[in-house]
């Protein structure tokens, strides 16, 4: 019975892991040079309903869109959206990692400079 209970429980915390997966879309954008660049697409993006969180980073060029669960956004349209609000992406690529993980990965790389 112990045995049961124990593989319910580990089985459980791994579906339950697999079910909150958060899927990120991390682009490299080129053009925004202040932060009223960084603040518009931030809106943009903020504004779609599959958005959760948005992350922008000015010095670095990135801009991080975290998705709702259960929720898709190609990365056309993110590049579509940046490229319509006058910036390019020169690159693009989905994560598993928060926004909240991007920010503070992103902020430590530029204190260590």
């Amino acid at each position: 019975m112990k045995k049961l209970l124990l593989t319910t429980v580990v089985l459980s915390t791994l579906m339950s892991n697999i079910a909150f997966a958060t899927q990120t879309i991390k682009a490299n954008v080129n053009g925004m040079v202040c932060a009223f660049c960084a603040q518009g697409i931030e809106k943009k993006m903020r504004a779609l309903s599959q958005t959760q969180d948005v992350y922008v980073n000015l010095k670095q060029r990135v801009v991080a869109v975290e998705l709702k669960e259960g929720q898709a956004l190609s990365n056309d349209q993110v590049k579509s959206i940046i490229k319509d609000a006058g910036y390019d992406v020169t690159s693009i690529e989905v994560t598993d990692h928060t926004v909240s993980h991007i920010k503070a990965e992103l902020e430590a790389k530029q204190e260590s400079k």
